[in-house]
């Protein structure tokens, strides 16, 4: 199954702090990552930030077609912590995504199930209060057409949903830059043959 045209994430970070459960405070953190680098950059960022607490969970979903989400429960039981941020953002269809529960313990242990719960909590009141934006994917497609084969390569255009990112002319007509909707490049680019019979060119 082909990775869809867009997806779901967060248009700026957010934080939420439901209250204590048996006296410990959890803090969620939400922000947008593009990489796993960038996500855990964040984490870093908040565990330096709330350097007085010893437990910082964390959970991050990049693409629809990257790697394996990732999730760890920074020393709490396995299980109760990471796993449960992860649900939390896979619920929400959402993607491009870290979310760190940052825990302050209060005295009284909250069991795994009791802490999962919690920590879930935190991570979901943090996604919810976050606004959030749909992403189109777009690709590459080069384009190069002579001067008479303007008007129906450009009608093209109308009919897909490409943008120009760039275009250029010379002595042998016009080259074309576009980025096209990921499920829309292969089409285009057979279109495009068929609309100028054949002679325009394919670059990429």
């Amino acid at each position: 199954m082909p990775p869809p045209d867009s997806y779901r994430t967060l248009a700026a970070p957010s934080q939420a702090e439901p209250p204590k459960t048996k006296g410990s405070r959890f803090i969620g953190d939400a922000f947008r990552a593009r990489s796993a680098d960038e996500a855990l950059a964040h984490v870093e960022a908040v565990r330096a930030r709330e350097h007085a607490a010893r437990h910082h969970g964390w959970a991050y979903r990049l693409g629809p077609d990257a790697p394996a989400p990732r999730s760890s429960d920074d020393g709490e039981p396995s299980g109760s912590t990471g796993p449960p941020i992860l649900r939390e953002i896979e619920a929400r269809e959402l993607y491009r995504v870290v979310v760190v529960v940052t825990r302050y313990y209060g005295g009284t242990k909250l069991g795994v199930g009791g802490l999962a719960r919690a920590v879930g909590e935190a991570a979901g009141a943090a996604l919810d209060a976050a606004r959030k934006q749909v992403v189109t994917v777009r690709v590459p497609v080069r384009l190069a057409f002579a001067f008479e084969d303007t008007s129906p390569a450009m009608r093209l255009l109308d009919v897909f949903d490409a943008e120009v990112a760039d275009q250029s002319h010379s002595a042998e007509g016009t080259e074309l830059a576009l980025r096209v909707r990921r499920s829309e490049a292969e089409p285009l680019r057979a279109a495009f043959v068929e609309a100028t019979a054949g002679r325009g060119r394919v670059i990429g």
